[in-house]
């Protein structure tokens, strides 16, 4: 029986790819390749698609763009979205054992690496066709359309090669981390310090929170109108941005330790962290790139076949009601019920979706902390694999796999759950208290922040401990 993996050996050497270096890159090259990809991405974000207006129509993908690191009207409309879905199907295939491979096998290894980008290959085409057919530019003719889907098209395979030239070596850390805090941080400064006028203020100050607060102090506006502003950014959420970003802190710190030493070296001691948030920030990501899935294929269900919202069937994937300036807004369906209600005032006009939108969070969030211990090989017996293969041992146990495992089993289970309830609540209940950039973004924010201070100390531990590199490995 043909494996799934040999299914695309014959297309193995048509797939572009991004050699990985032959010996270890300096850190400081590293950095540098890694501030290029940066630049590359950002003036990919301020170029805008030829042939596209996008003023005056609402944006409804915009709640999800932060971790699609996208931006609306530009060459990264689509941002890392088929990377980060490509992603999700290669986990929910291997998750099935649909796909089995060798880790250990380099050609193994090189099949998993073209089918993830032919994946990402396809959804790139797949989204940006529905982007085009679901009416997210409105009427445009087939000269538009054809010109669109090309610029979408090399600008998904930039930022695929750009993403495997940070993982593969050249860089620190990966590319899509990299893109995501980007987006984030660019997002949370426009909020706080953006000069330009808030559409929905009357009184015409700034769009930024902290902008705005000036202005409303030098004008003696009421007290009242210093913190809140209705449907723009505000102190109130200004000041709950911090509150989350002190707390994701807080919980990245929170960890189980168990005390190891190396086999080889007597002298050598230390400990095993566990974190709480175990699985880091993969399930958010995973989550809400499936929600943005069902938004896209519910919208462009109902431009097709149900704009009348006729059908009970097809109202399952969405219904969808027209606006004033020409946009559509989800009014019932999955597509409405995986959409954020956006703020306190959208939590109490409709506390229903509120609860049920909290409900999907959490247990998407849960489901994939769970399976991406296996996919990620983050299990126990995987873990304890690795503790043996590098040489370490926990204190107190004799050097064997399945004492290691059951002593392993008794927290990492535990705490990918409760891991999967707090990130799926926090990212939930930031949204609904106006937290800029998104309560997930803050989320992914601090993780990938923290985890890029964790990859540089691990590079001047290397350095100074060599015989570390295939512990850290």
């Amino acid at each position: 029986m043909v494996r799934f993996l040999d299914l695309f050996k014959p297309i193995s050497h048509y797939i572009p790819e991004v050699k990985p270096p032959q010996r270890k890159v300096h850190f400081n090259t590293r950095l540098m390749w890694t501030l290029a990809a940066l630049i590359i991405y950002l003036v990919m974000a301020e170029t805008p698609l030829y042939g596209v207006t996008t003023s005056g129509v609402a944006d409804p993908y915009a709640t999800l763009r932060i971790i699609f690191a996208s931006n609306r009207g530009t060459l990264l409309e689509l941002g890392i979205g088929p990377i980060v879905t490509a992603g999700l199907i290669i986990q929910l295939l291997a998750g099935s054992e649909i796909i089995s491979f060798d880790r250990s096998n380099p050609e193994d290894r090189g099949l998993f690496t073209t089918a993830s980008k032919f994946f990402s290959f396809v959804m790139v085409i797949v989204q940006a066709s529905l982007y085009i057919v679901g009416g997210v530019y409105g009427d445009i003719n087939t000269t538009q359309a054809v010109l669109i889907f090309v610029q979408l098209l090399a600008a998904g395979i930039v930022i695929m090669m750009l993403d495997e030239l940070v993982q593969k070596g050249w860089g620190i850390g990966s590319g899509i981390s990299l893109f995501i805090v980007a987006g984030i941080t660019q997002n949370i400064w426009w909020m706080s310090f953006s000069f330009a006028p808030a559409p929905y203020d009357a009184t015409g100050r700034g769009y930024g929170a902290i902008i705005s607060l000036i202005q409303s102090i030098m004008r003696g506006l009421p007290v009242s109108n210093w913190f809140f502003r209705p449907n723009s950014p505000d102190m109130i959420g200004f000041l709950m941005t911090l509150a989350v970003f002190a707390f994701v802190v807080y919980i990245e710190g929170m960890r189980v330790e168990i005390p190891i030493a190396h086999s080889n070296y007597r002298g050598y001691r230390s400990r095993m962290p566990i974190k709480l948030l175990y699985v880091s920030n993969i399930p958010v990501i995973l989550a809400y790139a499936m929600f943005a899935n069902f938004q896209l294929v519910g919208q462009f269900v109902w431009t097709r076949w149900n704009t009348d919202n006729s059908s009970f069937f097809l109202n399952m994937f969405g219904m969808y009601n027209r606006t004033a300036n020409g946009g559509t807004v989800p009014i019932g369906g999955l597509a409405y019920y995986t959409s954020s209600p956006g703020s306190i005032s959208g939590v109490m006009a409709d506390p229903i979706k509120a609860v049920i939108y909290l409900i999907i969070v959490v247990s998407f969030c849960v489901l994939f902390s769970i399976t991406w211990l296996e996919i990620g090989g983050l299990g126990a017996d995987q873990m304890a694999d690795q503790l043996l293969q590098s040489g370490m041992q926990v204190s107190g146990f004799r050097r064997s796999r399945k004492p290691l495992e059951r002593l392993l089993n008794r927290y990492i289970p535990t705490i990918t759950v409760i891991g999967g309830v707090i990130v799926g609540a926090l990212a939930a209940f930031s949204e609904f208290m106006g937290v800029f950039g998104s309560g997930m973004g803050a989320l992914l924010a601090v993780s990938i922040l923290y985890q890029y201070y964790q990859t540089m100390v691990q590079e001047q531990v290397e350095d100074l401990y060599p015989f570390l590199r295939s512990a850290f490995g």
